[in-house]
């Protein structure tokens, strides 16, 4: 971690950015690697996209392993462990292997390190590394997803991919990829070769007009698929939840039919028959497993005493049109669960989050009460004036109102690199400060949406702030984690009457360091 924590020249986002670094360099590497050859050879899927990459990424590597294929997947970021960001057969590739894959990439692009050839930044090398992974493994096929944009984004590196797609687009990384739909799509699009077939969703008329424009210039079949129709699914349920997936399913399911077409196998196919899938498809598509993304977890802690009783719903949302999908997956999830008695969704990485895990509860637990709380934190490079309102306002329209807003400082452990990279004693809380007046005043200026009050809860989550280090009417400042986790815990305690569902969302760091805790 020391070593790859030496190839980060900046902390900020547009470090990963490629403006920068000379494109041209990572064929060099490919080339001191040697990786020239095995790249050209590989049977790759390449996804770009503002929301849903990841998401319809593991969707295509569920769908061919479970159809027999050897898979291996490039994803970013991490959300717990670094290993995540390199899946062999749906698994993170193992610690052994992990290391000696890394070092021998390392040492050998440090040998051959010189004033025109540099070391590669950080991003670079981890899409290097994870070439020489599925070189050294011989998987049958590799699925990349973009870091950044696409057009200079190191994956595409790769000159002939079997099969390109974009999921939807949106406002992200402007700082890098420009200020409009148009100049967005214009880098996402730069992943289209020439002749190779290309899948997307529907877009925003503006950004589907440049997408076009690129796959005419490149004579690239451009397809628009339409989200899976869930009859096909058999009465089963998506593995990755929220309504949203079916789109990236639809994206998903249009690329590994296209995959296995254009490699040969043509005794699985599913273009032709838009009324069934395949088994293999079924099944792949509701068991994939993605963690930080519309994943629902019990606390560990609390749950043995009272089962569902503290309950995480995590989505690692932090652009405003993925705070509203993430907002309506929330309400209508926590709605869902409280109607029900709390037969909650448990995803780990042995499981799917589609399996239910049913809880006996008595009749006095069944009258329970419910109340939203709402954990947070986000870049200070994210706008909160555009993130808190389609928070608000879609959970509102759907009757849920957060009693209470948690915020906390960035400084996880788990996703920085290198071991000196542990938080200062004296934590900056500026940030969060900004974002809980922020959140009062639009709480006070809506009523949080819908007005909904439960007095004598409200009144014990008031008075416990011993805690915190700012506490508001409707929010608190945590100067850590661990601390908002303690309160939550004690509030459970002190509350018997009650269910807390609380929805942690902003950065996938803090999604990540939630897991850590409560999955213990």
């Amino acid at each position: 971690m020391d070593a790859l924590s030496s190839l980060i020249s900046e902390r900020n986002t547009a470090s990963v950015g490629n403006k920068n670094v000379r494109f041209d360099l990572l064929f060099d590497y490919l080339k001191i690697l040697d990786l020239e050859e095995p790249v050209s050879n590989m049977k790759i899927i390449h996804v770009a996209g503002t929301k849903g990459k990841g998401s319809t990424c593991t969707f295509v590597e569920s769908i061919l392993r479970n159809c027999g294929f050897h898979t291996g997947l490039l994803t970013s970021p991490h959300v717990i462990e670094f290993r995540e960001r390199f899946r062999l057969d749906g698994v993170e590739i193992c610690e052994e292997k992990f290391v000696a894959y890394f070092w021998w990439c390392f040492n050998r692009l440090k040998e051959n390190a010189a004033g025109d050839i540099p070391m590669p930044p950080y991003f670079r090398f981890l899409v290097l590394l994870a070439f020489k992974i599925f070189a050294a493994e011989q998987v049958d096929v590799a699925i990349l997803e973009v870091g950044i944009g696409g057009k200079l984004d190191p994956t595409n590196v790769v000159q002939a991919p079997v099969v390109c797609g974009i999921s939807s687009l949106g406002y992200d990384h402007m700082e890098i990829l420009g200020n409009t739909l148009e100049e967005i799509a214009g880098d996402k699009a730069g992943i289209f070769k020439h002749g190779v077939p290309a899948f997307t969703v529907r877009q925003p008329e503006e950004a589907m007009c440049v997408l076009e424009d690129k796959a005419s210039q490149l004579d690239v079949p451009l397809q628009v698929v339409p989200p899976l129709d869930a009859n096909l699914l058999n009465g089963l349920r998506l593995g990755l939840g929220g309504e949203f997936q079916y789109l990236n399913a639809g994206l998903a399911v249009a690329l590994c039919s296209t995959w296995l077409q254009r490699t040969g196998h043509v005794g699985i196919t599913h273009l032709e028959h838009t009324n069934s899938l395949p088994e293999q498809f079924i099944k792949g598509l509701t068991t994939a497993c993605l963690q930080g993304r519309a994943q629902i977890v019990p606390d560990k802690c609390i749950d043995i005493k009272s089962p569902g009783d503290l309950v995480f719903y995590l989505d690692g949302a932090h652009t405003p049109e993925s705070m509203e999908v993430c907002a309506r997956w929330f309400a209508l999830s926590s709605k869902e669960d409280s109607q029900r008695g709390f037969s909650y969704q448990l995803q780990d990485n042995s499981k799917s989050s589609n399996e239910l895990v049913n809880r006996h509860l008595d009749d006095r637990a069944i009258k329970k009460s419910t109340q939203q709380i709402l954990v947070f934190n986000c870049m200070s490079v994210r706008d909160p004036h555009l993130l808190f309102p389609r928070l608000m306002e879609t959970c509102a329209s759907h009757g849920v109102c957060f009693k209470k807003a948690l915020f906390l400082p960035n400084t996880s452990l788990h996703q920085k690199v290198g071991s000196h990279s542990f938080p200062p004693s004296e934590v900056d809380l500026s940030w969060q400060f900004t974002l809980q007046r922020l959140w009062e005043n639009l709480m006070e200026t809506n009523k949080g949406g819908g007005g909904k009050t439960v007095d004598a809860v409200y009144e014990d989550l008031k008075d416990d702030t011993e805690l915190c280090v700012k506490s508001g009417k409707n929010s608190a400042v945590f100067s850590s984690l661990t601390l908002a986790i303690k309160w939550l815990r004690e509030s459970v305690q002190q509350n018997p009457s009650v269910r807390f569902q609380v929805l942690v969302t902003g950065s996938l760091r803090l999604v990540g360091d939630v897991l850590k805790l409560v999955k213990v």
